[in-house]
């Protein structure tokens, strides 16, 4: 998914209060900045995963807070 594709449905998933698609969108958006070497701003957008997954009690949240904790961005915790 393009940047500018990807940044309007985040707006839309916000928008809608779409907490699924929040995790979906931020995932993906984390994983692109990973792949082009930008682990600070991949952090920020599975921080973001993360909290929304948090929230809606969605089974990624492990594993985005596995990913966090490996990059020393958060704390492991027992999900």
């Amino acid at each position: 998914m393009e940047r500018a594709e990807l940044d309007q449905a985040l707006l839309k998933a916000h928008e809608d209060k779409d907490s699924a698609e929040l995790v979906r969108l931020y995932t993906l958006a984390g994983d692109q900045a990973e792949a082009a070497g930008n682990i600070d701003a991949a952090c920020f957008y599975l921080t973001h995963a993360f909290v929304f997954a948090l929230e809606a009690g969605q089974p990624e949240a492990k594993e985005l807070n596995r990913r966090l904790a490996a990059r020393g961005r958060a704390h492991p915790l027992e999900l």
